[in-house]
């Protein structure tokens, strides 16, 4: 869930910002991100990441979910984070997304980029809307239109999208899990393939799919409470 909350906001940051200012240094950024975010094996960013923050300038740990010196919160839901907050335990909460830090961004920046085009194509047909055109001629500031008018309804086709997106963030994130030594349920996929561990790999796949079918059918219930146009 971080890493889709990292390309939500870093894919609509860019994708705004490049509609905002077309034909210019940061559209022509905005496009080559796009490209670059969607070609870029997860692995190999991945061991980018690892390498560059976590090797290099030791910011980051390499690795795992948890420091092995210190006991991790007591087990309710599996996730670390959400079982500190439970516990109020805030130091907890911090070391765990210290360590989530680089796996969120490496699955997070990877899908960010269709976002950003969505975002940065939707929004440029917005900005030349009448209404736009009118919100100018009174004399509103251009950073209002675009964030406060236009965004709100270039982003109705990122809602749509962001359920399918669900199917490539969970894809992604077998390869980061392994990258990362994370031990989740795309991790635990990964060995099941391994050791050909057949009933638990199709376990893990319908749940997989159970997510992504839940994930859809919850957008679309989004999409009408958003554009009340939208009738099933």
């Amino acid at each position: 869930m971080l890493g889709m909350a990292v390309a939500v906001v870093v894919g609509v940051g860019i994708g705004a910002l490049a509609a905002s200012k077309p034909n210019t240094i940061f559209d022509g950024g905005g496009r080559l991100f796009g490209i670059f975010t969607y070609a870029l094996p997860t692995y190999w960013f991945g061991m980018l990441l690892q390498l560059m923050f976590a090797v290099q300038l030791r910011w980051f740990p390499i690795g795992t979910r948890f420091p092995l010196t210190l006991q991790p919160p007591p087990r309710w839901t599996g996730l670390y984070v959400i079982d500190s907050l439970l516990q109020g335990n805030l130091g907890a909460c911090f070391t765990s997304l210290y360590y989530l830090a680089l796996p969120s961004l490496t699955l997070g920046i990877l899908i960010s980029g269709i976002f950003e085009r969505i975002v940065r194509v939707n929004l440029k047909q917005t900005l030349r809307a009448d209404y736009v055109e009118a919100a100018r001629a009174r004399g509103i500031p251009e950073v209002r239109i675009v964030f406060a008018h236009a965004l709100r309804n270039a982003l109705i086709p990122v809602v749509t999208v962001l359920g399918l997106t669900i199917a490539s963030l969970l894809g992604g994130a077998i390869l980061t899990e392994v990258t990362f030594s994370w031990p989740g349920l795309a991790n635990r996929l990964y060995e099941a393939i391994e050791f050909r561990d057949y009933p638990v790999v199709q376990g893990i796949i319908v749940f997989f799919a159970a997510i992504v079918a839940i994930a859809s059918i919850v957008i679309d219930i989004l999409n009408a409470w958003i554009d009340p146009r939208i009738r099933y």
